[in-house]
């Protein structure tokens, strides 16, 4: 292989992994290994599953730091297909982190009041 397409090639690998916040690699690492089988983990890309929300979405749904408790005591959905998840307190951080690095919106407590009603919509 050329040099020049080597280097190309380690470039974007660097720029992809500087996108994600510093820290929230095992955040990244533990979602790609309990969640990517139905959601996508990722700053873009399709989930598999199509009712699995995408997980740079998540903020729309929900107040991300009010997710801790959730994965800290047992994720329990409404839906027999997903299992349950409990992760000890230094999981949780990690996957809080990589969660806030990759979503696409502000939280709606950050948003404007136009932004709020906007997505209100």
């Amino acid at each position: 292989m050329q040099p020049a397409i080597i280097a190309t090639a380690l470039l974007l690998i660097a720029g992809q992994a500087a996108a994600v916040e510093p820290g929230s690699t095992r955040g990244h690492i533990l979602v790609q290994r309990y969640c990517a089988g139905c959601h996508a983990v990722n700053p873009t890309g399709s989930s598999p599953n199509r009712a699995a929300p995408p997980f740079r979405s998540l903020n729309e749904r929900y107040k991300l730091d009010d997710l801790g408790e959730a994965l800290a005591e047992g994720i329990l959905t409404g839906h027999p297909a997903m299992p349950e998840f409990r992760f000890p307190p230094e999981d949780v951080d990690a996957v809080l982190r990589y969660l806030k690095s990759i979503q696409a919106r502000q939280e709606a407590s950050a948003a404007t009041p136009a932004a709020q009603a906007s997505a209100a919509r």
